[in-house]
């Protein structure tokens, strides 16, 4: 009779995981199919070719910025937010001009982003070119 209870106790013991790994691979399976991918968008930096051969009747806007974020336009000194009105200025007077921004290495992303965006906004065509 002892021999009954015992067998009772052990078999009374056992727990069975299976159907909580169902649950686990359900509650997997559900959160994958329910998450938020994010289509992060970048900005697409693509080497130019030169369309502006020396000697080209085609003006040039040329925009510095060097590693202290100072921008140039043509060599003169303009406050970063006033560049795309002053190119805007510059591309009344020479509509068929070509934007093109200069990078130095060390400038910082931020005031490449800045420039491109505020570019975009102004609907103006701009190359950017980083130098390494």
């Amino acid at each position: 009779m002892m021999r009954r209870q015992l067998r009772r106790r052990e078999d009374e013991a056992a727990v069975d995981m299976t159907p909580m790994l169902d649950l686990v691979f359900i509650m997997l399976i559900f959160f994958i199919v329910s998450a938020v991918f994010l289509n992060e968008s970048g900005l697409a930096l693509a080497e130019t070719p030169n369309t502006n051969p020396p000697g080209s009747s085609v003006q040039t806007i040329l925009v510095q910025l060097d590693a202290l974020d100072g921008a140039f336009i043509d060599g003169t000194r303009v406050n970063l937010i006033a560049i795309p009105s002053r190119v805007q200025t510059l591309r009344a007077q020479a509509p068929e001009a070509i934007v093109s921004v200069h990078a130095q290495s060390g400038t910082s992303v931020d005031a490449v982003v800045f420039l491109k965006d505020q570019m975009d906004a102004a609907s103006i065509p701009v190359s950017i070119k980083v130098q390494k």
